[in-house]
């Protein structure tokens, strides 16, 4: 059996993958697992090696004195009532304004991986807002598994509603620039598409990580500059990719998309290890500032 550097199959991230974006069960997770493992102790080791570790991936203490966060409540009628989130910007910047980018979860809920992600920009001197999707079920409840099935009970429409009112409230800020930007990983790659159709030139950048395109006969109505990233093993959205690269085309739609070699789904999110691709996730997140830096900070 082939084996991932880490020592893990491939066929078993794949099903880790097909089980969190709920294609699979839990219990067909498992007996995929088991079917390339060579023993029962060798399952629980590599499930243990799936799950994330967020602790060991931490970039920027949550305590970091370089920054101020604060939780936030943003009313949302339309939606379900109001959403939380995660808000931060450099501590040195007080009192000044900046550009503002919106920072949205995958399919668990605003998870410490997000929260870090939001850091992380606030020490490239933006403001960053990291909304949590699961705010009408809890919020993010500490667990990614228990995150999913939250996920999954949460209107998906009243959601969408939820993260552009989060999006429309940070970039109305006294404290923002007015310009925003927009990024996102899987669930939220495809919710930074789409705010970049509906915000129009309320939006000044997307930048989404392995997310859905949106509607291609919607594209006309993106006025954002918008940074694709995907990993070249990811083949159903890399398989789409091409369509939605000639909308953006047809449509006069400044962007740029990337396909990075041997990454998969995830390749960003270093608190999964088994996922995890440092060369593509250091090179894509290089990228993702240039160009927050380029049309969000410009």
């Amino acid at each position: 059996m082939k084996q991932a550097e880490s020592g893990v199959p491939p066929e078993a991230i794949e099903a880790y993958n097909l089980y969190i974006h709920g294609t699979i069960d839990r219990r067909s997770f498992l007996d995929r697992v088991a079917m390339v493992a060579a023993s029962a102790v060798a399952v629980n080791a590599i499930i243990d090696q799936l799950m994330p570790n967020y602790a060991a991936a931490q970039q920027v203490a949550p305590n970091d004195p370089r920054l101020k966060s604060e939780t936030v409540t943003i009313p949302s009628p339309q939606g379900n009532g109001s959403i939380k989130g995660y808000l931060v910007r450099p501590a040195a910047a007080a009192g000044k304004r900046l550009p503002a980018i919106l920072v949205v979860h995958e399919n668990r809920g605003l998870n410490p991986h997000i929260e870090d992600v939001a850091r992380r920009l606030a020490l490239e001197n933006f403001m960053a807002l990291a909304p949590d999707g699961l705010t009408s079920v809890g919020g993010y409840p500490g667990n990614d598994e228990k995150g999913g099935e939250l996920f999954r009970q949460v209107d998906r429409a009243k959601m969408g509603e939820d993260l552009h009112v989060a999006a429309a409230w940070l970039k109305a800020r006294p404290d923002s620039t007015g310009k925003l930007g927009a990024t996102g990983f899987c669930f939220g790659g495809g919710i930074a598409n789409s705010l970049a159709v509906r915000m129009g030139s309320d939006l000044a950048a997307a930048v989404p990580f392995y997310g859905g395109a949106p509607p291609l006969a919607e594209v006309p109505k993106i006025k954002a500059a918008v940074l694709v990233q995907h990993g070249q093993t990811d083949t159903r959205l890399v398989e789409a990719w091409p369509a939605y690269e000639a909308a953006l085309k047809a449509a006069g739609v400044i962007y740029e998309g990337h396909v990075y070699p041997g990454a998969g789904h995830g390749f960003n999110n270093d608190a999964t290890p088994q996922r995890y691709n440092k060369a593509a996730a250091d090179l894509a997140w290089k990228r993702t500032i240039a160009w927050f830096n380029k049309y969000v900070r410009g």
